[in-house]
């Protein structure tokens, strides 16, 4: 990869990849790269690239299957696929939790990538967190107390989508909710199907209760888990510029982007791949 330059951002997760240009569709040759140096770094940045959308699909198409439009953002005219997040004064952020994308689907996607439009004079950072470095961190007997565990996932803090300014006791919407996005249960601890690692599959958004516990006894292990897996030494914290792209695995990361730019306005545009081509999975 002597023709990229790799700038590690922290000892365990993000990397800044310089000589890549996506003002075109990058060659297979490239994109296989590109994938080696995700698998390594979790998540990985281009700055100042002029990316049209066919080409923000093209990149995305090169990693496997595309996700269908996302279930309550828009997607961009005349390219369904992109997801656009459009946050200022007149439609609040409501991204800024702790989450790993869609993890209430029985198969959540692989991949997100994200291209920044419109950028803020100042916050909309995004933190990401690895799952695998979350996972070697904990002690030995919790390793082997999650390892034999599942979770429940649900639409978690999308439920707000469905009852906010809703008369009381109605919630009919939120149960037609609940019937078209479904929930899913998920392994506490999944196996990388590229890298082996193992994975701390949890994030707080999304994730309700641990199966087969009471909801006092689950609450008191997903609040553990949940201090544990935020901690600073497990981020990286990335201030975006105009034109920038963003590719991280879904597999073995969370995000939390923040929402203290207003009153100014923050615009991405983000790709989700559902599948890994070079793992089928």
């Amino acid at each position: 990869m002597s023709s990229l330059e790799v700038t590690k951002l922290t000892p365990v997760i993000g990397a800044e990849i310089g000589g890549v240009d996506f003002s075109n569709s990058p060659d297979a040759d490239l994109c296989d790269k590109l994938y080696k140096l995700l698998m390594e770094h979790q998540v990985i940045f281009f700055r100042d690239q002029a990316m049209a959308p066919k080409t923000h699909v093209a990149l995305a198409k090169s990693f496997g299957e595309l996700d269908r439009q996302h279930p309550v953002y828009p997607g961009l005219e005349k390219f369904p696929a992109i997801t656009v997040l459009d946050f200022g004064p007149d439609n609040p952020p409501d991204v800024d939790s702790w989450h790993t994308d869609l993890t209430f689907r029985e198969d959540s996607p692989f991949a997100s990538i994200l291209y920044s439009r419109m950028i803020p004079p100042y916050g909309g950072d995004t933190i990401w967190v690895s799952l695998t470095a979350a996972f070697d961190a904990l002690p030995e007997d919790l390793k082997q107390e999650v390892k034999s565990r599942r979770a429940i996932h649900d639409m978690g803090d999308f439920r707000n989508d469905f009852t906010v300014g809703r008369p009381n006791g109605d919630a009919n919407a939120l149960v037609d909710a609940h019937l078209s996005f479904g929930s899913a249960v998920h392994p506490m601890v999944k196996v990388h199907p590229a890298t082996g690692q193992q994975i701390l599959y949890y994030n707080p958004a999304f994730v309700v209760q641990v199966e087969g516990e009471t909801a006092t006894r689950s609450r008191r292990l997903l609040n553990y888990l949940c201090d544990h897996v935020i901690q600073p030494e497990f981020q990286v914290r990335f201030r975006w510029t105009e034109n920038t792209v963003a590719m991280w695995d879904n597999r073995c990361t969370m995000h939390y982007a923040l929402a203290d730019y207003l009153p100014h306005r923050r615009v991405m545009h983000r790709v989700t791949v559902t599948s890994d081509k070079r793992t089928d999975s």
